[in-house]
C-alpha cells in the first residue's frame, strides 16, 4: 500500500509550474538517513521553505487505522482511497508508484528531500557509516558525502564535499545555495 500527502496543494493556473529541487538521501540501514531528513526538514522550514518528504521502504507498510473509514474502503477492496480534510489530503494506493509519480504531487515544494530510490538519477547525499560503504560511492550524481568517524579514511576517496554526520547546519546551507527564488 502507498499513501501520498497532498497537504496544502492548491493548484493556481496563474503561477508557472515550478519543479522542486529534489535531493536522495541515500545509505544502508541505520546509516541516520531518517535521522538527517528530520534535522534537515526542520532547518529548511525555519529558513521559510516548502518541504516535501520521499520515503522508500523495502517493506510492506500500513499507514490506515484499522476502523477508520479509509481502512473499510481499502479491506473492501479499494485500489485507491482518497482523503481530504480542511487541513490535509492523502491517497492510499495499493500499487508500487515510481518516485517520478510521487515527486509530480510535490509541485509546490521548494526542495524535496528523498530517502532511498538509489538508483534515481538526482543529486545525493550519501551517508557512509563504514568503509565497507564505498560502494555507494559509484551511484549516479553523489552530491555530498556525510562521514561517521568510522568511515573517515573513505574522505580521501571522495569526488564531492564531505561533512561529518553531524555537520546538517551546513548542508542545510548548502540546500539553500542551490535553490531558485520562489516567485512571490
Amino acid at each position: 500500500m502507498n499513501s501520498l500527502d497532498f497537504s496544502q496543494t492548491a493548484n493556481n493556473p496563474a503561477q508557472p509550474e515550478r519543479v522542486p529541487f529534489v535531493i536522495q538521501i541515500v545509505g544502508y540501514k541505520n546509516s541516520g538517513k531518517t535521522t538527517l531528513i528530520a534535522k534537515l526538514v526542520r532547518r529548511l522550514k525555519q529558513a521559510g521553505l516548502i518541504v516535501g518528504t520521499v520515503k522508500h521502504d523495502a517493506h510492506e507498510f500500513d499507514m490506515d487505522k484499522p476502523g477508520t473509514d479509509t481502512w473499510k474502503h481499502q479491506e473492501a477492496g479499494a485500489d485507491m482511497t482518497a482523503i481530504s480534510s480542511a487541513s490535509r489530503s492523502a491517497i492510499i494506493s495499493n500499487r508500487p508508484e515510481p518516485l517520478s509519480g510521487l515527486l509530480a504531487h510535490m509541485r509546490h515544494a521548494d526542495v524535496v528531500l528523498v530517502e532511498g530510490f538509489k538508483q534515481e538519477h538526482h543529486p545525493k547525499i550519501i551517508l557512509l557509516r563504514e568503509t565497507n560503504d564505498r560502494e555507494l560511492l559509484g551511484l549516479s550524481e553523489p552530491w555530498i558525502a556525510m562521514l561517521w568517524p568510522e568511515a573517515e579514511p573513505l574522505r580521501a576517496e571522495l569526488t564531492c564535499p564531505a561533512f561529518t554526520i553531524d555537520d546538517d547546519a551546513h548542508i542545510a546551507s548548502e540546500i539553500r545555495k542551490r535553490l531558485t527564488p520562489r516567485p512571490r
